[in-house]
């Protein structure tokens, strides 16, 4: 179970003492466990909004949006905002680009892009809300941490010192797609519009991997980060927008 304690220590801030230094054979198969650290954060999003859903709308998806960020200390925000830097103080240069990641300073467009992924993500929470779809909130948190998994397995690891080199090596690859394939079929609890938003998930999913390798040769712990947002808000507004357009 050691490697699920590393996931859950990882991904959230849940007071998790580990009793040894972790091996590399168990930091690599920790990233197994990362969507089931999903389905844990999207259970408690999904008991909040049904303890609360006689509040406001308004101050409820604010509440869920706090929270959601509080549970993972804001740490895939982090790799978000270091990685919108950048990609466009880098001007295309790799060492420039990498260079930069490491910079823990925000720069305008990191803070842009940490807005406009609230923004996104309150908006849709609260049209959620509104259609009373809390168990759908379980889903998204799901799929975010579905795509380290996938990365890791199919995307060189630029930083050859890095943890990340080691975890992506001795990942076990076979018992990894059956964990895919498992925690991507949860969106068919949600039948149409389920599967809508996780076709865009995954074509989402590809085109920043393709743009992680055009750019800077693979994946950075920052760009893994940045994935775990993007993938999120961009399944939860495809959702949201099928509730309209498929219904």
């Amino acid at each position: 179970m050691t490697p699920f304690w590393i996931a859950l220590q990882f991904l959230t801030t849940f007071p998790i003492r580990l009793q040894a230094m972790p091996s590399k054979v168990q930091n690599a198969h920790s990233l197994l466990f990362y969507p089931l650290v999903g389905l844990i954060i999207g259970f408690i999003l999904f008991a909040l909004a049904l303890a609360l859903q006689t509040v406001p709308i308004i101050l409820l998806s604010s509440l869920i949006l706090v929270v959601w960020i509080w549970l993972t200390g804001g740490l895939h925000l982090d790799g978000l905002a270091d990685t919108a830097d950048a990609w466009v103080g880098g001007f295309g240069d790799v060492e420039r680009t990498l260079k930069i990641m490491k910079d823990p300073a925000c720069g305008p467009i990191g803070v842009l892009s940490l807005i406009i992924i609230c923004l996104l993500k309150w908006s849709a929470a609260y049209v959620l809300l509104q259609k009373q779809l809390y168990a759908a909130l379980i889903i998204f948190p799901v799929l975010g941490r579905t795509a380290p998994l996938y990365l890791f397995l199919s995307t060189a690891y630029v930083r050859e010192k890095g943890l990340g080199s080691s975890m992506a090596e001795l990942l076990p690859r076979k018992t990894a797609w059956t964990v895919i394939v498992l925690s991507l079929s949860i969106c068919a609890c949600f039948l149409y519009v389920g599967l809508t938003a996780l076709l865009a998930a995954v074509v989402s999913l590809l085109y920043l991997r393709h743009k992680f390798i055009q750019r800077i040769g693979g994946i950075t712990g920052d760009t893994v980060g940045a994935a775990i947002e993007i993938i999120e808000c961009v399944s939860l507004l495809i959702f949201v927008i099928g509730l309209y357009l498929i219904f």
